[in-house]
């Protein structure tokens, strides 16, 4: 059954649904920085840190820029998980509940 307007108005004043939408949106910042940071932090290194990234670890063939280039895409993948965590055990039950509580 489509929503009605008054119950997306009721909806969307509801305190519970202010406080998850500010809720979510926080952490969605926070992660989209902390994912920028690791992001621009790796590219600034790429561009005034060659030597640094060109160092071999061990003596090897393997340089310093290998291990941290994977570390960006292990941090992406960590944050997203983070976030998919919080929402499936965090949002997703609160806004079934939302739901429940205003019906059409």
């Amino acid at each position: 059954m489509a929503p009605t307007e008054s119950s997306l108005t009721e909806l969307t004043d509801n305190p519970r649904y202010q406080r998850l939408v500010r809720r979510r949106g926080r952490l969605g910042w926070i992660l989209t920085a902390l994912m920028l940071v690791t992001y621009f932090g790796f590219i600034l290194l790429v561009a005034f840190a060659k030597p640094l990234l060109a160092q071999p670890i061990a003596g090897g063939a393997t340089t310093l820029g290998i291990p941290l280039g994977l570390g960006v895409i292990l941090v992406a993948l960590a944050l997203t998980g983070f976030y998919v965590r919080r929402a499936n055990t965090e949002f997703d039950p609160e806004v079934a509940a939302l739901g429940r509580e205003v019906r059409p």
